[in-house]
């Protein structure tokens, strides 16, 4: 992979730590972003050498959302014709795809926030599995303060993780949430005094789950995400059926006797993908 302006990226022990690195910019968003983002997202999912991903952070903010410059320079929101507007519909769905990634994608996705979660951020680390934070960690629906309405995620997967006449008041406000509350209503699961311990038990726990079979954090991973949006009915159909594709008797062999030797169990990597256009 190219070198990367807005992140960095290391891989160890089968986890990997992706950290944004723009503080100067609070980092921002702008097409730089979103183009290394989906790049390094598509390369994990691929390879298999990551088991789980920590997405962290640097300076003031975690990130203070879309950078406004975006939108009058390599993204243009053209409102002044049918045809412009109707543009707008796939510039959209190419970030929004991008964050869907997170969800998509054969990893866990933690999220490791500290102070500022804001706008497009928010967009972000709904889309992970599971979000950590700071104590001074706030988030912010920021789009309705600039006129906008929130267009990457946010008021789809929001609702899905807190309740909905809270989400309302955030989005309808631009009002911040407070770590504290957040934690309280299971959008975070741990707050962290500081941002050296918050990325440490990211870290730690990303650990924990890089110990697991990945196939079966994988399979976990698709049945959560299913019976998110599907019946208990529907969700314990497509339950049997992703059993039964990926049962393996060496892989309960291997956990239980590592459970009962004391040791850390070893299983087989993701095998890596490879379509169609990678031939030829």
């Amino acid at each position: 992979m190219d070198k990367l302006s807005c992140f960095s990226l290391s891989i160890e022990s089968h986890v990997a730590h992706l950290v944004l690195n723009r503080p100067e910019a609070m980092n921002t968003m702008g097409p730089t972003f979103w183009k290394e983002l989906d790049e390094v997202l598509r390369r994990l999912h691929s390879s298999g050498e990551a088991r789980a991903l920590v997405i962290s952070s640097t300076g003031k903010h975690f990130s203070a959302g879309m950078s406004l410059e975006t939108f009058g320079g390599a993204i243009q929101m053209d409102d002044h014709s049918p045809e412009g507007r109707a543009a707008i519909f796939d510039s959209l769905t190419d970030m929004q795809a991008t964050f869907t990634l997170l969800e998509t994608m054969r990893i866990p996705v933690i999220a490791a926030i500290h102070s500022g979660c804001i706008g497009g951020a928010v967009d972000m680390v709904t889309a992970c599995c599971i979000r950590y934070a700071t104590a001074d960690a706030f988030f912010c629906i920021q789009e309705i303060n600039i006129g906008m309405v929130a267009d990457v995620g946010t008021l789809q997967r929001l609702p899905k993780l807190l309740p909905m006449g809270l989400v309302k008041e955030l989005a309808y406000t631009g009002r911040r949430l407070p770590a504290a509350k957040a934690l309280a209503l299971g959008l975070v699961t741990e707050v962290f005094d500081t941002q050296e311990a918050l990325v440490a038990g990211a870290l730690q726990a990303a650990k924990e789950i890089a110990s697991k079979p990945p196939v079966a954090i994988w399979g976990t991973k698709q049945a959560l995400n299913y019976a998110r949006d599907h019946s208990v009915e529907d969700s314990l159909r497509q339950m049997g059926w992703l059993q039964g594709a990926i049962w393996s008797n060496p892989h309960v062999k291997e956990a239980i006797t590592a459970m009962k030797q004391k040791r850390e169990a070893q299983f087989p990597d993701l095998t890596p993908l490879q379509g169609f256009k990678e031939f030829g």
